[in-house]
């Protein structure tokens, strides 16, 4: 199972863009509101932390 995630930010429009594509389906939102922008950092940056742990995980399994 694989899936991309992209996090593009324009500073001259002030517009955040997140796309999630698993090259079937492909999810895209876009926002200029501060307070979507927040919540999407706050997003992504859980998802990084899950997919870190992820990869510790695994890596400890293939080891023991």
């Amino acid at each position: 199972f694989q899936v991309r995630v992209v996090l593009k930010y324009r500073h001259c429009d002030g517009n955040l863009c997140i796309k999630v594509t698993d090259d079937v389906a492909c999810l895209l939102y876009r926002t200029d509101q501060a307070q979507d922008v927040k919540k999407i950092e706050k997003f992504h940056s859980q998802l990084m932390r899950l997919m870190v742990a992820k990869e510790s995980r695994s890596a400890t399994m293939e080891t023991d």
